[in-house]
């Protein structure tokens, strides 16, 4: 049994499902469960949807409906033609949008969007796509079988990034998913969303298809979890800013998390989680080129001092500093309580004895933030700065690596440097509009330049 992840761009359209299609029929002897993302760009415009409609706007937000409408019952029809089946389906359709109709005027009349009701309005997305394709692949002779994720997907109530449950997502999959398999079926499902035990419904977060595959992949056992997107695979760097980029063919766990971490877009940084929980491997595959091969994903791929650079921009760095905390014990913890308390996560960390450096991808409630870490000292905040990190698990043991890294950025500021724990990962503070060229630079020098 295996699981394949198909994203927006793998389902975007007619062609795309088709092409779905033939990957997974090719695939009916490995049993497979298929998680879908919503059709490209969908997401987003039903977030569009909701923000208008909370500001009043209710005519915009209905002709955003109409025109998903329109996108989606267009889709039915060049996939199934006119025939019974093909009827029905978009009749299901055309009901799901006459409810978010009417989720967008509740909206607008309370002139304001909730954590909960974005949700509901976001999962619109994977609730119409999974049916769609369902119904596409019975009719092109694979005997799919369409299931709700959200009776499968259990999660808590933290609306906009839930916390899935393992065990009751594994008990749910045991009862939902394993009798279509073994009766020969293919389970198909809408990643990204799930329910609370109640029944509310509630999302993983953005590019939380991906986290779906691998825990439903993670309740099952399965040999191999595939996510099918738009790309060869994973790239010792972003081609958007290395065209040159080359494909990993094949990464270890820990290499591939942290590179999701610190922006690689072709996986979602929680993904590997569930498969290292369960030894599963990952395999990243392009919809558009199926014949390619793709990069494996597991624990046993030769360490490298190298495997990748990556980096993003728009990161804060909070330092605090104070003569207090020499010998003091305590203060670190009670620093990082801070972040715990307003839920956010630290992703670079540097301490001396008298201060605490510290990056954070998101400012929500920064300025609360601030106030209680000048508890602990003077506290100065630098904004626009970014994260450039190379990642490779022979990164610790060959010392020259790192020197050689930070010879190639040559005279560019580096305003801070941390080695992970585990010797993985050198990340590099720079300038916020120096992340780019410093990726450049690293990956000629690693890459390029006779590597």
């Amino acid at each position: 049994m295996i699981v394949c992840k198909f994203g927006g761009t793998s389902v975007g359209d007619a062609p795309a499902i088709e092409r779905t299609a033939a990957i997974v029929r090719g695939r009916l002897a490995e049993r497979p469960v298929v998680v879908v993302s919503a059709l490209a760009g969908t997401t987003n415009a039903l977030l569009d949807i909701a923000a208008h409609a909370a500001k009043g706007q209710f005519i915009v937000a209905i002709r955003g409906i109409e025109a998903l409408r329109e996108r989606h019952l267009a889709v039915v029809d060049e996939l199934l033609g006119a025939g019974e089946e093909a009827v029905e389906v978009a009749a299901d359709v055309s009901v799901l949008f006459d409810e978010l109709a009417h989720l967008t005027e509740a909206l607008s009349v309370l002139g304001d969007a909730s954590a909960r009701s974005l949700d509901a309005v976001a999962a619109y997305g994977e609730r119409l796509s999974s049916p769609i394709v369902a119904a596409a692949f019975e009719q092109r002779g694979i005997p799919a079988a369409w299931v709700d994720a959200r009776r499968v997907m259990v999660t808590d109530g933290a609306f906009g990034k839930a916390r899935p449950q393992g065990d009751a997502i594994a008990e749910a999959a045991r009862e939902q998913l394993l009798p279509l398999v073994r009766d020969g079926r293919v389970p198909v499902l809408g990643g990204f969303i799930g329910a609370t035990a109640d029944g509310t419904t509630t999302t993983l977060g953005r590019g939380g298809s991906d986290y779906s595959a691998a825990l439903f992949g993670a309740a099952l056992d399965v040999a191999a979890i595939e996510i099918w997107t738009d790309v060869d695979g994973m790239l010792t760097a972003d081609p958007r800013v290395i065209p040159g980029a080359r494909l990993i063919e094949h990464i270890r766990f820990d290499e591939a998390a942290e590179l999701a971490s610190f922006g690689a877009k072709v996986l979602h940084p929680s993904t590997i989680a569930p498969a290292v929980q369960r030894s599963i491997p990952v395999f990243i595959y392009n919809s558009h080129r199926p014949q390619a091969a793709g990069t494996r994903i597991t624990f046993d791929a030769p360490r490298l001092s190298v495997r990748a650079v990556a980096g993003r921009a728009n990161v804060v760095l909070v330092n605090v500093k104070s003569s207090a905390m020499l010998g003091t014990p305590g203060v670190v913890r009670g620093i990082f309580s801070v972040f715990e308390r307003f839920k956010l996560s630290v992703d670079v960390i540097a301490t001396s004895e008298v201060s605490v450096s510290v990056t954070l991808d998101d400012d929500l409630h920064l300025d609360a933030v601030l106030n209680e870490l000048r508890l602990f000292g003077d506290v100065t905040v630098q904004r626009g700065r970014g994260i450039v990190a190379v990642v490779g698990s022979g990164l610790g043991a060959h010392t020259p690596t790192m020197a050689r890294a930070l010879a190639a950025l040559g005279d560019m500021r580096v305003h801070m440097c941390s080695l992970s724990a585990s010797a993985i990962n050198l990340t590099l503070i720079v300038d916020g509009d120096q992340v780019h060229e410093a990726m450049r630079r690293l990956h000629r020098a690693f890459f390029e330049e006779g590597a």
